[in-house]
C-alpha cells in the first residue's frame, strides 16, 4: 500500500493542534520532529536515556509529519487540512512558517522508520515512560513504568506539558483520591495517576482517536480496575467530585472550563493546568484567580507552564 506523507513545518505552541487537525483528517500515523529535544535541559536528575541524531531534526521551529493513504481523495483531504491549520490564527495560535510538503512512502518504510524518534525517557522520581516494543529495566524498586503504544501521535521524547503534569502529579496526589483527566489523550497522565496510588481515574476526551488509544494503553499498564475512559467535551455533564482535576490542553481551552473545573472539585481540591505556552501564562492565571482558586506553585520548562492550584471555594 502507497502512503503519502505530508510534511507541515510549524511551532512548538501549535504542534497539539495540528496534530488534531491531522487525525480528524484520518491521518494513520503523526511523527514530531522537535529540535528542542536535542537541547532540552531537565534541570535535575531525569533526562532522556539515549541519544537523537540533529540530522533528523529541522533548524527552525518544529515539523510534524502524517500519513494518509494514496487514493482519490488526497487533493481534498490535504486543501482541508491547510485550511484548518490557517483557521487556528483565529485563535491566536502562532503557526510559524506553516510550510507544506508533500511525499510518497511504502508501508514497510513507514512501520520501521519512525520508531527511532520513540525510546525510554524518565521523567520525574517515580516514573519512567516507554514504548512496548523497548526492553527497560528499572534502576530503583519503586520506579513506575508506563508503557505505551503511541498508535496514532507521539513525539521524539516526552513534552514537557506531560513532563510537568506527572511531576505535578507526583507532588500532590494521595492514595485513595478520585482524579479526573481532562484531554487524556493516550491515557499518560491517568496511567501515572494510579500508578502512583490514586483509587478512581476518570479519563476524559472528546477525540474518538485519543479514546481508542487511551483505552488500549490503559489496559497495557493493567489499570483498567482504577482507570475509566470515556469520550467528553471537558467537564460537560460531570457530576462526580474529585481530589483531583489535571488538564494537560491549550490554554484557550482550559480558561473556558475553569468554572466547571470549580464545582466538580472537592474545597481544597487539586487543578493542575499544563499545555500552557509563556505567552498564554497570565490569561489561565487570571481565570484561576477569577473563579477562587488559590496557586500553590508555577512549575516552568522551556517555554511551557503548569500551575498547581486549590480550590479555596
Amino acid at each position: 500500500m502507497k502512503w503519502s506523507e505530508i510534511s507541515i513545518q510549524t511551532t512548538q505552541e501549535a504542534v497539539e493542534p495540528v496534530c488534531n487537525i491531522l487525525h480528524e483528517a484520518g491521518a494513520s500515523g503523526v511523527v514530531i520532529e522537535d529540535p528542542q529535544d536535542l537541547i532540552t535541559d531537565w534541570e535535575d536528575q531525569f533526562g532522556e536515556i539515549y541519544q537523537l541524531s540533529p540530522d533528523d531534526y529541522p533548524k527552525e521551529g518544529v515539523i510534524v509529519k502524517a500519513y494518509l493513504p494514496v487514493n482519490s481523495f488526497l487533493g481534498e483531504t490535504v486543501e482541508g487540512i491547510k485550511e484548518a491549520i490557517n483557521g487556528l490564527l483565529v485563535y491566536d495560535i502562532d503557526i510559524g512558517l506553516n510550510k507544506v510538503s508533500i511525499s510518497e512512502v511504502n508501508e514497510e518504510e513507514w512501520a520501521t522508520a519512525w520508531k527511532k524518534y520513540y525510546k525510554p525517557v524518565k521523567i520525574s522520581n517515580h516514573i519512567t515512560i516507554t514504548p512496548t516494543w523497548e526492553e527497560y529495566e528499572p534502576e530503583k524498586d519503586d520506579e513506575c513504568i508506563i508503557e505505551l503504544d503511541p498508535g496514532m501521535a507521539f513525539g521524539t521524547g516526552t513534552h514537557p506539558t506531560t513532563v510537568l503534569c506527572v511531576r505535578a502529579i507526583e507532588k500532590k496526589i494521595t492514595e485513595k483520591d478520585h482524579v479526573i483527566d481532562v484531554g487524556t489523550g493516550t491515557g499518560v497522565l491517568s496511567i501515572a495517576a494510579a500508578k502512583l496510588g490514586a483509587e478512581k481515574v476518570l479519563a476524559l476526551d472528546l477525540d474518538e482517536v485519543a479514546v481508542k488509544s487511551a483505552i488500549i494503553n490503559v489496559k497495557l499498564n493493567k489499570v483498567q480496575d482504577v482507570v475509566s475512559v470515556k469520550q467528553n467535551n471537558l467537564l460537560e455533564q460531570v457530576n462526580e467530585k474529585a481530589d483531583l482535576i489535571v488538564a494537560n490542553i491549550l490554554a484557550e481551552v482550559i480558561v473556558r472550563f475553569v468554572q466547571d473545573a470549580a464545582k466538580v472539585l472537592k474545597q481544597g481540591g487539586t487543578f493542575i493546568t499544563s499545555g500552557i505556552i509563556s505567552g498564554k501564562k497570565q490569561e489561565v492565571k487570571d481565570a484561576l484567580l477569577k473563579h477562587g482558586f488559590i496557586i500553590e506553585e508555577t512549575l516552568e520548562m522551556e517555554d511551557w507552564v503548569a500551575f498547581i492550584s486549590k480550590n479555596g471555594n
